[in-house]
């Protein structure tokens, strides 16, 4: 199984490496683009996602997830910076499995399915350089990631975490390329007094099909630093994704296939969302 994800993640980009993108665009992937939305402007989404044998190590459920939606918005402060936040009201799990874990006994679902908030996420982005004809545009984004999903539900963390990256992206004819590397300081969930430094990572490439149309993918994930078996919750993840995005005008529609990269992240799934840009202020001169 493995190995076929390993395959599937290939894939993703021996397919787009085969027409100008447009910078700062973002759904339906993870990895951030260094670009910001632009002064002004009010960034909205908003999509669906599945899950195929999603795992959740603390509490032992593993079953098939519905995010109903997840949702962001993001806000450009000006010229180089974005203001950002996510979210979502309804994570449905419906469970297939329930396997031996430290947190098992806190779970409340004594039935088939279970629900959950997913965590907010708070965030600044700041274009550090922008891109020249020899060189990449250069970002640097933190977030907080907040534990609004509980572990009574089976699906949260209930831990605060921190992220830092660098970011960088570089358009060539119709190809974009981005890249994220960076480092999340996680509360391990089991003993507060401890943490454990994981490495994120993400790279994604979009190309122009038409003036309307891009083909995107992306590998994006995180890598647990720590000697041995990394602390439970906080175990190496990543997520391959391929799929398109279409615009109209101001709104731009989107969907993607994605596969799990390690042993225990999901095998298969689908995302579909919408995205509205419009222009709510200007700056004072």
């Amino acid at each position: 199984m493995v190995s076929i994800r390993r395959c599937c993640a290939s894939l993703v980009f021996a397919t787009l490496l085969a027409v100008r993108p447009a910078a700062g665009q973002q759904r339906p992937l993870n990895t951030q683009d260094p670009e910001p939305i632009g002064v002004g402007r009010v960034l909205v989404e908003g999509g669906v996602t599945y899950a195929h044998d999603e795992f959740y190590p603390l509490s032992g459920l593993q079953g098939n997830l519905w995010q109903l939606p997840v949702l962001g918005f993001i806000v450009g402060l000006s010229p180089i910076a974005d203001f950002e936040l996510t979210g979502g009201p309804y994570n449905r799990l419906a469970i297939a499995g329930r396997r031996p874990a430290p947190l098992a006994d806190l779970v409340v679902a004594t039935g088939q399915t279970t629900h959950a908030v997913e965590d907010i996420v708070i965030g600044t982005k700041i274009r550090l350089a922008p891109e020249t004809v020899r060189r990449p545009s250069v970002g640097f984004r933190f977030t907080v990631r907040l534990p609004n999903a509980k572990h009574e539900s089976g699906m949260g963390q209930d831990t605060t975490d921190f992220s830092a990256s660098l970011l960088a992206g570089k358009t060539v004819a119709s190809v974009r390329v981005v890249g994220n590397a960076g480092l999340t300081i996680m509360s391990e969930p089991l003993d507060a007094a401890k943490q454990n430094d994981v490495v994120t990572y993400g790279i994604y490439v979009a190309r122009v099909l038409s003036g309307q149309t891009e083909l995107v993918g992306e590998v994006n994930g995180r890598w647990s630093t720590r000697n041995g078996i990394a602390p439970i919750g906080t175990e190496s993840r990543g997520i391959a994704k391929v799929g398109g995005r279409y615009s109209l005008g101001s709104i731009r529609l989107d969907a993607a296939i994605q596969f799990g990269v390690t042993s225990i992240d999901p095998s298969i799934g689908v995302t579909a969302g919408v995205t509205y840009i419009f222009r709510a202020f200007s700056l004072p001169n």
